[in-house]
């Protein structure tokens, strides 16, 4: 067992007779001060000084091209239509053709000069912000083995998700809400597996508001609202379920999948305050709704998703995901390309940049970690005549805030944009990486687990220190 977890407030709960339930809990529910709380999810000090405090990933699903967006390949120009020059890799997703170049510019922005396509000209005035790692690769060329190596770090077994491990690492500023929300997720590829604990404690995993089928203008805690009883009423009964659960744990042996539900009813019952007011976006200026884009109905789903999410990053939320995702799997363009990669651009271009804007002028971009991306890129060969197929050996995403360097371009893909090649990022070093950002050492974040130390890295994984600012 590691030093630091023989010292942590979370090995010292899990290793008494009864747990969570057994302490002092009604100290948490009789207003107690979030700092002072010794719940399950309370605030742990990071390993080490961390840059960030709090996590964003805006998950592109279903691959955006990287050639077409934030890599940029002359050579496509030129050689087009022609075979590519070397070999394919041994598993493919499905036949390719010759090379497809681009149909989008590339300009130069800001004092960095990083080149963004025509397809993001909002996010590159922001180009200064963003560290674009060029250099991802992965392992499966498949959405559902893709979004789960990317989510989970395994693409064959149900691990942890790494927002779960962050919650697991560093517990939550607030309370009163989840720890870790994913908002519109994907039911598909993996579905709750994306957001799930696994053999973590349940407290860690992703609460989800709607999914990808829903507007976001539909989501919501479900039974958020109690018609029947009055809160001093739930609260009665509240404390009456705890004292037989109590009862019950000084005759057995500490039960985490008990102390789950307890947390879980105790965090429903405070929620129905903290969650409704989070989501009110009644509550921001006109300016602001626009400056997220809902005021135009091609940007306004995912504008109220971003916005939403930074209303629960500045109330201490730990990790928000937010999905662009529908029932075609959005970015997956395997032909039309031109048509999709323009519609789904345009419909997050302005919120993205929206939220960059207000986060760095509220001092929060400072602390808080943005991850853009999806579960890969796309080929620079053609399918079809019109589209791009999956491509997870190399590809594009990038950071900005929590302490990466802004206007920064990372490691690259070879002369087509087929594979990495400089500075080679696989998805345990984006996990490191993303985990020392936030103060903790990736090798010591581990939990036991059928006889083994588990961690979200596995026995890999390499800090891409270069890309700190």
């Amino acid at each position: 067992m590691h030093d630091c977890e023989l010292h942590s407030r979370r090995h010292l709960m899990k290793s008494s007779a009864a747990g969570f339930a057994s302490l002092a809990m009604a100290g948490l529910l009789a207003g107690e001060s979030q700092a002072e709380s010794s719940g399950p999810t309370a605030a742990i000090p990071p390993q080490f000084p961390a840059r960030a405090r709090r996590i964003i990933f805006l998950f592109m699903k279903g691959g955006p091209s990287h050639v077409d967006t934030f890599d940029p390949k002359p050579m496509l120009d030129r050689d087009h239509g022609k075979p590519l020059p070397f070999p394919l890799p041994e598993v493919t997703f499905a036949k390719q053709g010759n090379l497809l170049r681009s149909p989008w510019k590339f300009r130069q922005y800001g004092e960095s000069g990083l080149p963004v396509s025509d397809l993001f000209p909002n996010v590159a005035k922001r180009i200064d912000d963003l560290c674009v790692l060029r250099s991802l690769h992965g392992t499966n060329p498949a959405h559902g083995g893709a979004l789960l190596k990317l989510h989970t770090g395994s693409d064959q077994f149900v691990r942890p998700s790494f927002g779960s491990w962050i919650v697991y690492g560093l517990g939550t500023e607030n309370e009163n809400l989840p720890a870790f929300l994913t908002i519109c997720p994907t039911l598909a590829h993996g579905g709750v597996n994306n957001w799930g604990s696994a053999f973590l404690p349940a407290h860690c995993q992703g609460t989800p508001l709607g999914n990808a089928s829903l507007s976001s203008s539909q989501v919501g805690v479900k039974h958020i609202a109690n018609p029947q009883l009055s809160s001093r009423e739930q609260r009665k009964q509240l404390d009456f379920i705890r004292g037989l659960n109590q009862n019950h744990l000084e005759r057995t042996e500490y039960d985490t999948a008990l102390e789950g539900r307890l947390h879980s009813f105790e965090l429903a019952y405070r929620m129905q305050a903290s969650m409704p007011e989070a989501q009110d976006l009644s509550q921001e200026s006109d300016s602001m709704q626009k400056q997220y884009g809902l005021d135009n109905p091609v940007t306004a789903d995912f504008g109220r998703q971003c916005l939403m999410a930074r209303r629960f990053l500045e109330r201490g939320v730990r990790f928000v995901q937010v999905t662009h995702s529908d029932s075609e799997v959005q970015w997956d363009q395997h032909g039309n390309l031109y048509q999709g990669h323009t519609k789904n651009a345009a419909e997050v271009d302005l919120p993205i940049a929206g939220l960059l804007q207000d986060l760095k002028s509220r001092g929060l971009l400072e602390d808080t970690l943005v991850l853009w991306g999806g579960e890969f890129g796309r080929t620079p060969t053609a399918q079809g005549n019109d589209g791009r197929d999956h491509n997870p050996h190399g590809f594009t995403m990038w950071m900005a805030g929590g302490g990466v360097k802004g206007g920064y371009a990372y490691g690259a893909t070879d002369e087509y944009g087929y594979y990495a090649a400089e500075k080679k990022m696989h998805i345990h070093d984006l996990h490191a990486t993303i985990l020392h950002l936030l103060g903790i050492d990736h090798e010591r974040l581990t939990f036991r687990y059928a006889g083994r130390d588990f961690r979200l890295t596995d026995v890999e994984g390499v800090v891409a220190k270069d890309i700190f600012a």
